[in-house]
């Protein structure tokens, strides 16, 4: 198994894990409310999902 010759400075180190962040959810809007929701998934404020009633919400 091959083994690294020469030791990674800390900068190197540091720029090969400066790309593990967090990214903020791509959220849509509703096509029945306007409520950001989840792509792909059914709307949590009114129940809809590609402009079809899914789940029945109380109020």
């Amino acid at each position: 198994m091959a083994n690294p010759r020469h030791r990674h400075t800390p900068s190197k180190r540091d720029k090969r894990r400066a790309n593990w962040k967090i990214t903020a959810p791509n959220l849509v809007l509703c096509h029945d409310c306007k409520e950001p929701k989840l792509s792909h998934r059914v709307c949590p404020n009114c129940g809809s999902y590609k402009g079809r009633k899914i789940l029945e919400i109380e109020e």
